[in-house]
């Protein structure tokens, strides 16, 4: 398969993403029991999510299941790789984002 590393890199980076929404999961149960988090889902459907959760990890279940999918193809199109890596990018983006702001 002639994107095997591509493919290799979205493992990793999905295996960051996972440990980050972990943590970020834990602060927004946090800030729920604090009377905070009131919000109906973290990402919009423009952002290229079909999941709508008030939590990361959803997010990142979707993301793992659409990199299984490029894998088992032998061929994956561009734009698929494209949307993944864009849709893995602001889900890290939004996870550090959040890091940030629970640090303050």
């Amino acid at each position: 398969m002639p994107y095997t590393k591509v493919i290799a890199q979205l493992k990793t980076n999905l295996q960051l993403a996972y440990r980050q929404a972990v943590d970020a999961d834990n602060g927004l149960d946090q800030l729920q029991q604090q009377g905070h988090a009131k919000f109906a889902q973290i990402f919009t459907n423009e952002q290229g999510f079909s999941t709508s959760s008030t939590r990361f990890l959803p997010y990142v279940q979707e993301l793992a299941e659409a990199v299984a999918e490029l894998e088992e193809d032998k061929a994956p199109s561009q734009e698929d790789l494209e949307h993944v890596v864009k849709q893995l990018a602001i889900l890290l983006q939004t996870l550090s984002l959040f890091k940030e702001q629970r640090r303050q």
